[in-house]
């Protein structure tokens, strides 16, 4: 939860998680409280008590039928929650019922409302920064008349606005419709300007020629961790590794923004590789547009790498939900591997290759090496080995593909440079005139 500014110790909120139950979850209810519960903690909220009830279709007017609000606020009450926490998307109208029914300053939010929260604290660039307010404002439209629509930038860090603060019924401002929408196109205005200037690098990237892989999958499954290693061990710039490695840390959404860096392999093969902002189960909409960009790194990729943590007991849902977000984002037919990750942690032998699947952990050394040699077999499947003649003219093309490739040969002729290099299908096209017989 975001702290106020000028305050340097702030209570912890405390909250009670309500659900409900029914055909349409009941597989992975359990699963999708237990989500909630570390959304909760990873934004600082204590989870005090929790409320299910199973019915076939939720209340229009209250979520809860009448029996369940009442004892909602008898928990709510013994508990001395500040805060509910709703596993469904509530409507302005259920916000204000539920509020109304429970006395004090208790506070009613979804937990989409969470999820934004935690985004608002990690985003640390400017374009993530404004991706997250572009949400937050999107989230906060529909809910105007009710506790969420106060603004919190004063309350709130450089992180943004919160929507689970307690204090957030204390601010005097209230948003209408015409400043909030005015106060979209703004942001989505400054926005456009800089995913503009990052679409420029991107396109610079993939006019490199390179093949590109993307790190996906669910929050906290390890993709920084396997980014991080990727660049001590393979980065295309030997010096100052230190200053490409990306921040990691065992906590939901830890990071925010895409990272590519530029990959070479010990047969000298280079690719650029991506990491994407975490995945977790139904993540708001809002957000996944506005993290197009970032998305797009996946959108855009030759080769996904799920990593999955397959010590966690929910890892089939965690897979099921990157492809629900994979197919959401049109990225689902790009080809994919899988690293299962955390073996240690599973007490499973590693590493192991399953197919093209590995199972390992990113701290061992020899699975580090092992998924290197499987993002070779599989990324570079279709390269292959040619021999180009090269007029003396043409010395811009030979720079190019030594930039682009690794000369395995090169002499000089008195027809120009012959070279043998590995060459990639759309480059084999590009380079077919210089094909030597």
């Amino acid at each position: 939860m975001t702290t106020k500014i000028n305050e340097t110790k702030q209570a912890a909120v405390k909250a009670v998680i309500i659900a409900v139950e029914n055909q349409q979850n009941e597989e992975i209810f359990d699963y999708k409280i237990e989500e909630t519960k570390h959304l909760a903690e990873a934004n600082k909220i204590k989870i005090v008590g929790s409320l299910n009830q199973k019915i076939n279709r939720i209340n229009s007017a209250t979520y809860f039928g009448k029996g369940k609000i009442q004892q909602l606020k008898e928990l709510v009450a013994s508990s001395d929650a500040d805060l509910v926490i709703s596993q469904d998307d509530l409507t302005a109208t259920q916000i204000r019922n539920i509020e109304k029914e429970l006395s004090g300053d208790v506070h009613v939010v979804d937990r989409t409302a969470v999820i934004l929260d935690i985004f608002a604290a990690r985003a640390k660039t400017k374009i993530a920064k404004l991706q997250v307010r572009l949400a937050q404002k999107q989230y906060q439209l529909p809910r105007l008349h009710t506790s969420l629509a106060k603004e919190l930038d004063q309350q709130a860090g450089a992180g943004g606005a919160s929507f689970t603060s307690r204090g957030s019924g204390e601010t005097k401002l209230e948003l209408n419709r015409r400043t909030l929408e005015a106060q979209i196109s703004q942001i989505k205005k400054e926005l456009n300007d800089l995913l503009e200037a990052a679409s420029i690098q991107s396109k610079q990237r993939q006019r490199s020629g390179l093949r590109r892989v993307a790190f996906v999958g669910y929050t906290n499954a390890g993709k920084s961790s396997w980014m991080n290693q990727m660049i001590k061990h393979f980065s295309d710039k030997v010096a100052s590794n230190a200053d490409k490695q990306v921040f990691e840390k065992n906590m939901l959404f830890a990071t925010l923004d895409s990272t590519v860096r530029s990959i070479r392999l010990r047969n000298n093969r280079r690719f650029l590789l991506s990491d994407t902002v975490g995945f977790v189960s139904d993540l708001p909409h809002d957000l996944v547009a506005s993290f197009k960009s970032t998305l797009d790194e996946a959108k855009n990729a030759d080769l996904l790498v799920q990593i999955v943590d397959i010590s966690d007991p929910n890892y089939h849902a965690m897979i099921d939900t990157t492809k629900e977000t994979l197919a959401e984002i049109g990225a689902d037919q790009i080809p994919m591997i899988m690293i299962f990750n955390k073996a240690d942690l599973a007490g499973i032998e590693y590493p192991q290759q399953e197919g093209e699947n590995l199972i390992a952990s990113s701290f061992d050394e020899r699975s580090v090496e092992e998924f290197a040699k499987v993002i070779d077999q599989k990324l570079f499947a279709d390269f292959k080995k040619v021999r180009l003649l090269l007029p003396f003219d043409q010395g811009g093309l030979l720079n190019r593909l030594s930039k682009e490739n690794d000369i395995l040969e090169q002499r000089f002729t008195e027809a120009g440079t012959e070279i043998m290099v590995e060459l990639a299908p759309e480059q084999l096209q590009r380079y077919k005139s210089f094909l030597k017989a």
